[in-house]
């Protein structure tokens, strides 16, 4: 935040270094120096000065390697304050919107003159504005006039708030039209990568410990696929994972100010926050190596501890592209984007809508390469009931099974061993039978159904294996509110190789009705 405070104030220093009068010594003593500050300002330095106080404090940095005298320095800065608002807000005027930004963090004083409304409408005209066209002298007057009515009854902040959000937006429409070009084979869009890297988005990671302390990690590494991207934090002191008070995870834009400082502002859009009741009911342990464990945080977050301590080494997330560009630009630092609501497809001449013509599109990856690749399409829904069934374990009574089960050979094969590989700063390790699963299911009329991207861990299978296969036996299984994936592996010790050989998908029937309006 320096950094507009700085650039303010450097040309003040320049014009006090060249009308600084010659002094000798080191200049006044402390005694000194408090009786002039009293003497100048009409208070002593113990008196509570808000304004004044933070000032100093503010350009000290940029002048104390200068020769400025203090007295000098004092009166100055005491001038530049006791300015009319009208010369100050002319003065402020003619900086940047990065300075404008960082300058409302001095003082009570400058956080007002920084919102307001008037200078953040007319930048806003000016980057964000359409080309008037010509018209009369007199009608522009008139249109300045209401201009400023309407600049005035607008809330403070107003103007500000809408230039970064347009800032954030800027060319939606452009990006909007780029997502309508969609990969037949996926059924997502085959631009995301793309226009993610465009935008500039990056995933950040606030934490909270139970003390209230508070850190921000910005994204590590970000690994993207045909239809997901696994982001990597990695860097900086984490607190203990017990200790952990509130998580959020926001997607953020950053705009290309002409400016040395890193961290520029950008947009903020909530994607997810967990606070202390949901973090209290995680840990589920999904794998370990020599160095780290790996605890399923929540359905798309894994969280990597170092072994013994519990203290958080890296956090891992895997991120589905169905709306993520939505989901990282649209919303708000508090609020997250709303899903629009799915209008139920007109068709009153099939009575079975909804239970056929499914598309499944499933991987399997991690943050180097990519195991098993799956399409399996013209998928049908199976109508099952709980009592019937061992295999369904949620809440729902009742479910819809999309089954596809090949013979021996149209098994699937994996290209490698199922493992998770891992980077924190200096050390590295893999955790194996762990990996990343995204899983896209298409309706009947090829739009995404149901979407997800989470880590899974296989297990050794231990009911009595099938007869046709003459192996060890693993299962992976994933399940939510809304459906539920089993995967059937066997490894074939002659082929040395995984094969998938039986693979159900189900899902609520809840969800089919809404998503159809049925009733099944």
């Amino acid at each position: 935040m320096a950094i507009g405070r700085g650039q303010l104030f450097r040309s003040f220093r320049e014009g006090l270094l060249k009308n600084a009068p010659p002094t000798e010594g080191q200049g006044p003593t402390g005694k000194e120096n408090s009786r002039l500050s009293e003497k100048m300002t009409g208070f002593s330095p113990g008196t509570q000065r808000y304004e004044l106080c933070d000032v100093v404090n503010s350009c000290c940095i940029v002048c104390t390697e200068s020769s400025i005298p203090i007295n000098v320095l004092i009166m100055s800065i005491w001038c530049f304050i006791r300015m009319p608002p009208e010369i100050l807000l002319k003065i402020l005027s003619y900086l940047d919107a990065l300075s404008l930004f960082s300058i409302g963090f001095t003082n009570k004083r400058f956080y007002e003159m920084a919102h307001n409304n008037g200078m953040w409408h007319k930048m806003y005209s000016a980057e964000y504005g359409h080309s008037k066209k010509w018209r009369p002298k007199r009608l522009d007057e008139v249109l300045d006039k209401l201009s400023a009515v309407v600049v005035q009854e607008r809330p403070e902040g107003y103007w500000r708030r809408l230039y970064f959000r347009t800032m954030a937006g800027f060319n939606e429409t452009k990006w909007r039209k780029e997502l309508r070009d969609i990969n037949p084979f996926t059924g997502l869009p085959s631009q995301t990568e793309r226009i993610l890297r465009s935008q500039r988005v990056t995933w950040e990671i606030t934490v909270s410990d139970k003390w209230g302390l508070e850190g921000t990690f910005e994204q590590s590494r970000a690994y993207f696929s045909d239809s997901s991207v696994t982001v990597c934090w990695s860097s900086g002191r984490w607190p203990s994972f017990h200790q952990l008070s509130t998580l959020q995870l926001d997607g953020v834009k950053r705009q290309a100010l002409s400016s040395p400082n890193i961290n520029k502002p950008g947009w903020r859009s909530l994607m997810a926050k967990f606070d202390r009741d949901t973090i209290s009911k995680s840990g589920q342990v999904i794998g370990r190596d020599q160095l780290v464990t790996l605890v399923l945080f929540s359905p798309s977050i894994v969280i990597g501890v170092w072994r013994g301590r519990w203290s958080i080494a890296f956090v891992m997330a895997s991120f589905h592209y169905h709306r993520l560009v939505e989901r990282s630009l649209l919303g708000t630092s508090m609020c997250p984007y709303s899903m629009p609501e799915n209008k139920p497809p007109f068709d009153d001449m099939d009575p079975d809508s909804g239970l056929h013509g499914y598309t499944l599109r499933i991987i399997l990856h991690n943050t180097v390469t990519q195991i098993m690749a799956g399409h399996f399409s013209q998928l049908y829904c199976i109508k099952s009931n709980e009592t019937s069934t061992q295999e369904v374990s949620l809440s729902e009574p009742h479910w819809a099974a999309v089954r596809y089960r090949s013979l021996l050979s149209q098994h699937t094969p994996l290209s490698g061993r199922i493992s998770l590989p891992w980077k924190c700063e200096a050390l590295e390790g893999t955790v194996e039978n762990c990996c990343m699963m995204s899983l896209t299911l298409m309706d009947e009329y090829q739009n995404p159904f149901w979407c997800v991207s989470t880590p899974v861990c296989m297990a050794l299978n231990s009911k009595e294996p099938s007869n046709d296969y003459e192996g060890q036996h693993f299962l992976i299984k994933y399940q939510d509110a809304e459906g539920k994936v089993r995967m059937d592996l066997v490894w074939l010790e002659e082929q040395r190789q995984y094969f998938l050989i039986n693979l159900v998908v189900f899902i609520a029937t809840a969800k089919v009705n809404k998503h159809f309006g049925r009733a099944y």
